[in-house]
């Protein structure tokens, strides 16, 4: 069974977090002295909210989720931080991840001094409950999933999903940055029934600002309780809220993008079939390809030369010889077969 209070750090439980002005006072006032803004320059002489109400409400029209179920942070980043620092207690925690996956999972592990076990998928990018569960002891706080995965694309099997969300005592964070491109609900949906789970979105793929840096976490309230009590009181600043009240606001041509993308991502399936270069297009349910090519360091080498730039993942486990290929524009699109055909 699944208990918060033995989940979280002890020194976090017991934090008083900082109070800052805008926490002691809600409502609009006429008169703002107590911040120690400067009153000159409006909006931006004054800090901005900092639980950002407006934003949240907008994400909640979107996203159908509780305002209260709600954390936004400076990209995703900021959310995997967070989670290090509230529930993994220094070399003496740990946390078990797939591989490969989203590489921060790790870089955050390091910075936190946590140990970080991974566990490598099989050979279609997938995973079992008990192998991972198998690789956590008694110390494990978190378990990272990544679905739609990156780099590999594919949508990881809800049924073992579920399964460690019922067997394992700790946290399980499903990291969903290319939701918007998959067929697939996400597991914000079902937050209410499973209390240890965080759900992971952004702002930078299918909405198309990754330059504001918003990420969103969904977990239950006493979750999103501990990330605002740990967070940097005003870690979301004026513009980027403005611009994501704009971008929230405008769904009906985030969904044309997308719909954009996945046709293009279809065409460009085909066509990457046909290289000679080409020995093998993984299944994606996101913006993007991983592609294993006869060369890879040889490939891409010859696309920076032209000025075209993929990411080479030869180096990681499992992705020998595999060039991830993010779907852009059909102008882009062509630009980069046009290149391969080449070799």
């Amino acid at each position: 069974m699944f208990d918060l209070m033995k989940t979280i750090r002890p020194n976090i439980w017991k934090l008083k977090p900082y109070s800052c002005a805008r926490d002691e006072f809600k409502g609009e006032a006429s008169v703002y002295l107590d911040a120690n803004e400067n009153p000159y320059n409006n909006p931006f002489n004054r800090y901005p909210d900092p639980l950002q109400l407006k934003v949240k409400e907008a994400i909640k029209k979107v996203k159908g989720v509780s305002v209260k179920n709600i954390f936004l942070g400076n990209g995703s980043d900021e959310a995997i931080d967070l989670v290090y620092r509230i529930f993994c207690e220094p070399k003496e925690d740990n946390v078990v991840a797939i591989a490969p996956t989203y590489g921060m999972y790790g870089v955050c592990a390091n910075i936190n001094n946590v140990e970080y076990r991974s566990v490598n998928l099989n050979d279609n990018f997938d995973f079992t409950a008990k192998e991972l569960l198998e690789k956590a002891d008694e110390k494990t706080r978190v378990i990272w999933l990544c679905s739609p995965n990156n780099p590999t694309g594919n949508t990881l099997n809800s049924k073992e999903i579920e399964t460690l969300l019922t067997q394992f005592s700790g946290i399980v964070v499903i990291d969903e940055a290319y939701i918007d491109f998959s067929s697939q609900p996400s597991w914000s949906k079902k937050l209410k029934n499973y209390p240890n789970l965080i759900v992971l979105q952004t702002l930078s793929k299918a909405w198309a600002s990754a330059g504001i840096r918003m990420g969103m976490a969904f977990a239950s309230e006493s979750i999103i309780a501990l990330f605002n009590k740990v967070k940097y009181p005003y870690n979301i600043n004026i513009l980027t809220q403005k611009e994501a009240l704009g971008i929230l606001s405008n769904k009906s041509e985030v969904d044309l993008w997308v719909k954009t993308l996945l046709e293009e991502r279809e065409k460009m399936t085909k066509e990457l079939q046909k290289l000679k270069i080409t020995e093998k297009i993984y299944p994606t349910d996101a913006n993007f390809v991983l592609v294993k090519v006869a060369d890879a360091n040889k490939t891409y080498n010859h696309l920076v030369s032209k000025g075209i730039i993929v990411r080479n993942r030869n180096t990681v486990v499992l992705c020998s010889n595999c060039l991830r290929i993010t779907i852009g524009t059909p102008e882009e699109n062509e630009t980069l077969l046009n290149e391969l055909k080449k070799l």
